[in-house]
This record gives structure tokens, sequence and C-alpha cells, in this order.
């Protein structure tokens, strides 16, 4: 009896209910809010919902009609189609269906208007939750599952888990009624996980207890299995804890007695001690509440354990006490009140006492109705008929041996149906042993043609083998024949395939030499033509150098002696003036000898390196039309002086270049290391030239520069455009 009123319990438990405390929280909430329109349309469902569930349902009506005409007049559906939804619910709840309709499409015409994932699945949710409470299981399933789709497309929100959360929990509870055990520990788990990132206590409680349920239904299928009820127990106890820890936001006060009474259920069949503590804790608990499904549940459990202990007067009067709770509901299941009386009418009888076992016996046949129980509808009326005899012949004397050879009577008669029960079973399973049996038969003639036809099946196969094997035999009589002429081709092929092989492996050496031969001539012609290209640059060097000896200091220094031999001896202001004019064309004569020294061999360049070279040759090659820039970037001056005289003169080279052929303005020259390679860069701003109709390696200085590059074994990359200028870019490895 215990377990119905559970089970009664979990299916009409309230859970939105909420303490008078949590309502006035929530009132203050809204009246803080009501000059702010978004804070006031995000707490108006709730703080509805709450009203309504505390009886205060006119209030709750008008606080949503309110909020309902501010959310119509925004742009955005969200906040009318969750307050149109929530006022579906409530008028479900109200047996107001026409009402209820009607509100579930206004909100499903706003949910069209909004962009609101949330607000989507919140209307889903409330049909799913409306069509379920009409025992529409299989649409209601729909709808949730929409709801789902709509949360999992969601932002995350401050109410976003918490109403993911209860689709969840209704469909974990509509899988359970259907026996689909997989989804809904599915969703059990899903709406645990939920209730924990929402971390509201009350969510998190309801899934717990979910969760203890799930697998309450899964150890009373398997008894034996320990590990299922310590889950039980677990989650039952976690969901305490959390009342415990949270008991000043829990939203009911019936949550608690509700967990003990799960677990003291539970406790019965192995714990009598821990059974009696829960017990009593869910009376204590719902006495202070008032609630009285959960007074008559604790009553219940009670009396199962004091009729575990032979206490029968003690569970009469709890069970009385439970039925008197049961009454005063406000729903009654009169499957419950049955199973009290039947209760009731079992001590009476075990007491001894049928006179009382008979009373309540009659009350349970005037409840029931004729209903399912006919056997023990006739049980009554035959202690009914005996009662009277012993009356009428007034044979009190022996009331108590009487009593217990009718409680043996009714023992006798359980025994009689439970043997015609079985004597009914095993007729049934003498006939289905009988169709087995036939059944084996014919599974057996058709066996034995079977293997009558598979062994004619193998004699015709044999006969079949046999005369394949005389046909293999007179086949490799002649194949035998084929096979010699075969082996005397292939052994002359081979020879001949060896030869030509071996030929080809002398005609291939030959060639590899050849080739090699002419590598060697190659990089042989290559060197000569890079030596070449050298010495044609240290020719051109030269004459350079004769050129500027010849043009420059020869030039001078015959005007010097040109200068003196005009000197007159006697006319002293003339000697002095042209002395002082000659000095003056010595020092630009020694001048010219220094620059052109400097040409040949730097003196920095051997002093201080290559760095040193470059920015005093910038220095001294800049003027007012022309600014040469350099930039040095991780150069550490570990070139050999040959590799860096070399450098300086390609550098000198494309530097002259864009001076007279370019027109350059400005030139920039840089310098890095990296790796192991030096890049050297030299760009400039002059008239460039088109690479497709000049081919710059046949000019005399690219190609200068090309073979100094080579014999420093590097790369050279020209880029140029006209009229944007050119820019040469060398990889030169340090060692």
């Amino acid at each position: 009896m215990y377990r119905l009123l559970l089970i009664f319990v979990l299916c009409i438990c309230p859970l939105f209910a909420q303490a008078q405390d949590v309502l006035s929280k929530l009132e203050k909430e809204y009246s803080h809010a009501s000059d702010k329109t978004t804070e006031q349309l995000n707490l108006a469902p709730k703080y509805a919902t709450a009203l309504f569930f505390h009886n205060f349902k006119a209030k709750s009506y008008q606080i949503l009609e309110t909020n309902i005409s501010i959310a119509a007049r925004q742009s955005d559906g969200k906040y009318a189609t969750i307050l149109y939804a929530v006022q579906a619910m409530n008028y479900r709840l109200d047996n107001k269906q026409t009402e209820s309709s009607k509100s579930l499409e206004m909100a499903r015409i706003y949910s069209l208007k909004t962009a609101s994932n949330e607000a989507k699945g919140y209307f889903q949710y409330a049909k799913g939750w409306i069509l379920t409470r009409n025992n529409k299981t299989a649409d209601a399933v729909a709808a949730y599952l929409k709801a789902i789709d709509y949360y999992e497309n969601s932002p995350t929100t401050s109410t976003l888990y918490g109403r993911f959360g209860n689709v969840a929990k209704e469909l974990s509870t509509i899988y359970s009624n259907l026996n689909e055990y997989q989804l809904e520990e599915k969703y059990s788990k899903q709406f645990l996980v939920l209730a924990s990132r929402q971390n509201d206590p009350n969510l998190i409680f309801d899934a717990y207890m979910r969760m203890g349920y799930m697998y309450e239904q899964k150890y009373a299928q398997n008894p034996s299995d320990k590990d299922l009820r310590n889950k039980v127990e677990q989650y039952y106890q976690q969901a305490i804890t959390t009342f415990n820890k949270n008991k000043a936001a829990m939203l009911s006060k019936t949550n608690l007695s509700y967990a003990a009474i799960n677990l003291a259920n539970l406790y019965t069949g192995y714990d009598r001690d821990k059974a009696m503590q829960y017990a009593q804790l869910a009376n204590t608990v719902s006495l202070e509440t008032g609630d009285a499904i959960h007074i008559a549940s604790s009553f219940g459990i009670l009396a199962e354990l004091a009729i575990q202990n032979k206490n029968y007067e003690l569970a009469k009067s709890y069970f009385l006490k439970a039925s008197m709770e049961i009454g005063k509901g406000p729903v009654r299941d009169h499957n419950i009140e049955l199973s009290i009386l039947e209760s009731l009418s079992q001590i009476s009888e075990e007491q001894g006492n049928y006179k009382e076992a008979l009373t309540y016996y009659k009350s349970y046949v005037d409840k029931y109705k004729s209903i399912y129980d006919q056997e023990k509808l006739d049980i009554t009326k035959r202690l009914e008929s005996q009662f009277e005899k012993e009356r009428q012949e007034q044979k009190y004397i022996k009331l108590q041996l009487e009593s217990d050879k009718k409680a043996q009577q009714i023992r006798l008669i359980n025994i009689l149906r439970a043997q015609r029960e079985q004597v009914y079973n095993n007729l049934k399973l003498v006939e289905e042993n009988q169709r087995e049996r036939l059944k084996f038969s014919e599974l057996e003639s058709e066996k034995r043609a079977q293997q009558l036809r598979l062994s004619k099946l193998e004699t015709k196969q044999k006969n079949n083998d046999i005369n394949n094997f005389k046909k293999l035999l007179a086949f490799k009589e002649k194949i035998s024949t084929y096979y010699i002429v075969f082996i005397v081709i292939s052994i002359v092929l081979i020879i001949l395939l060896l030869y030509a092989y071996r030929q080809r492996v002398h005609s291939m050496k030959q060639r590899d030499e050849l080739h090699a031969l002419a590598l060697e001539k190659e990089k042989q012609n290559s060197k000569i033509s890079t030596l070449t290209a050298l010495l044609q640059g240290q020719e051109q060097e030269r004459g350079r150098l004769a050129r500027d000896l010849h043009d420059g200091l020869g030039g001078l220094l015959s005007g010097t002696k040109l200068q003196l031999s005009y000197l007159d001896p006697h006319q002293s202001e003339t000697i002095e003036a042209g002395i002082s004019k000659s000095i003056t064309q010595i020092d630009g004569a020694v001048e010219e000898l220094r620059r052109v020294a400097h040409n040949l061999m730097p003196d920095l360049l051997m002093k201080y390196g290559l760095e040193a070279a470059i920015q005093e040759f910038a220095s001294r090659m800049s003027g007012s039309g022309l600014h040469i820039h350099t930039e040095l970037i991780n150069y550490s001056n570990t070139l050999s002086e040959e590799k860096q005289l070399i450098l300086y003169r390609i550098i000198q080279e494309l530097v002259n270049n864009a001076i007279k052929h370019a027109g350059a303005s400005e030139i920039i020259i840089q310098i890095s290391e990296e790796e192991e390679v030096l890049n050297l860069t030299v760009e400039d701003d002059g008239r460039g030239f088109d690479r497709n109709s000049l081919d710059v390696r046949k000019t005399a200085g690219f190609h200068n520069i090309e073979s100094r590059v080579q014999f420093l074994k590097g790369t050279m990359n020209i880029t140029s455009e006209l009229n944007i200028g050119t820019s040469i870019e060398l990889q030169i490895p340090i060692h």
C-alpha cells in the first residue's frame, strides 16, 4: 500500500508550490522593477506563476494581462510569447480549456514575430505541457523535441538552462510512463546536468529525485542488484542534502517530506531503523506543512513497519490516520483508500477479529463496486454468510477457534486458487510443449528429407568428380607436352634477355661515363668563363684607372707644368701668384691621386672592414642631387678580405650603373646576415628598364657583376620597372 502512496505522491506533488517568504521576495522585486519595462517583463512570468500556485489566481491573471498589454506593443514578440504561454498553462490547470487554447494560439502567433530561440522553445514547451495533460503523448513529445532544438541553438541567458531542464524532466516522466527506460535515463541525466548549470537548488533537488526514481524502477525489476539500490539511496540522499543546504531558497518545504518518504520506502525492505528514521522525518515535516498526501504516505510506511514488527494495533492506528488524511486531500485516490481498507481487513484477520475484518471487507466491497477483484468479492460473501450462520446458531463460545478455522479456510481458498492457477499454467505449458514437439517432429521430417536430397546430391557430385578426374588426367597428359616445349622456349628467351640486359648495362655505363665527362667539361667551361669575366673586370678596372690617371691626374700635372713654364723670373708679383696657383693645382692632383688609389684599394676596407668602407663610399658619392643610404642588419664582419673586396667592387659597379644609366636621385644599400647567408640589396628610384626587351646578362657591367657573384657561389635576382626603379638582390654564402 505504501508503494501506491509513493507513486501517487510522485504524480501529483506540486513542484511549483512556493514558500510564503519566496512569494514576498518576488513581490518586492516586481514592485521595484515597475519603472523598468524589461526587468518587469522578465519577472512577470515567475511572479504570476507563484501567485497562481498560492491560490491568488485573480491577481495572477491580472499581472499576466497587464504585462501582456505592455509586451504586445514591443516590436519583438519575445515577452508576449512567454507571457501568453504561462497564461495558457495556468488556464489549463484551472480547467479552462477554451481560454487555454486561445492563449496558446496567441503565444504561437507572437513566437513567429521574435528572433529569440528561447522564447520559441518556451512556446513549444508550453504546448507539449498542455498536450501531455490532454493525454496526447505523441504530439507532446514532438513539441518537447522542437523546444530542445530551439534551446540548443539559443544563446545562454539567466533562464535558459532552467527552462531547458524542465523540458528534459517532462520527457523523462513521459518515457518512464511508457516504460522506455533508456530514454528515461537519457533525459533524467540531461535534466540533472542542466539543473546544475542553472545553479537553482529547486531544479537540482527535482533532478536528484528524478534520478533516484529512475533507478528505483530498475531496482524494482532487479531486487538482487545492490548497485542499483545504492544509486537510489545516493540520489535521494543528495536531494535531502541539497534541501538542507538551501532551506532559505527552497520553494516548498514539502520537498523534504517527499524525499524522506521515498528513502523510507527504499529502506523498508532491508534497513528498518533507517526506514523508521525517514518515515518519522516525513511525518513530522508533512504535519508541519499540512500536506495531506504526504501525511498519509508517512503514516502508511509507519504502518508497514509496525506490521513487520507484529504490532498490529499500532499499524491499524497508522492506517486509520492515513485514511483520514486521504479524505482531506484536494484529490482523492480511491485505489489508495481501497488498499488501506484491504490492509485493515488483513490486520484484523491476523488478529483473529473476523467481525472487524468483515466490516472492513464490506467497506472495501462497497467502494470496489465489482471492479476487477471478483475472487476477493466471493471471499467476502462467504465470510458474511458464515458469520450470519454462526450468529443465528449463537455459537460464540469457541469464537477464537472458529476464527482460526476461518483463517485456515481463507488460506485454503487461496491455496486452491493458486493450485487452479498452477494447473491452468501447467495445462498451458503442456499444450505449448505439445506444439513444440509437433514443430520439432515437422523439423525432423524436413531434416530427413533434406538429408536424403543431400545424399543424392553427394552421389551425383561424386560421379561428376570421377568424370572430371578422368578428363583432368587426359588434359594433364596433353599439357605435359606443352610444358616441355614452353620450358625450352622460356630458357631460350631467358638467355636472349640476359644477353640483351648485359648489352644494355654496358651501353648505359658508357652513356653515364660520357655524361660525367660532359658535366666535367661544362664545369671547366664555367670556371674558365668566370675567370675570363674576372680578368675582363680587372682589365676594365685597369683601363678605368689609366683613364683616371691620364684624364684627371695627368691633366692636372700638365696644367701645373704649363703654368710654371710661363712664369717670368723678373716679375716677382707674377711669380708669387703663379706659384700659389700651381700649388692649388698640385693639391688637386694629390686629391685626385688619393681618390684613384682609394678606388683601387680602399684603406678603410683593409683597416675597418666592409661596413666602414661602404659607409664612406656612400658619403663620398652623395651630393646635392643624389642621396645614398646604407643599412647593415646583423652584420658580423666575418667575410674574408677577398670576399669583402669583391662585394665592395660589386656595390661600386651597381651604384655607378644607377648613377650613369638610371639617373637615380636616391639609392639604398642594405646588407643583412641570416643563417650563414649574406643578403645584399641595392635599390634605386631611377628610370628602370623592361626585362623583356633587354637581356641584362649580355651587358658588360651586369656580366661582370654576375661573374663575381658566381665566383662567390651566390645568386642574383633583378627586379626593374620603367619609371619606378630597379632592385638587385644578392645571396652570398658566408663560409
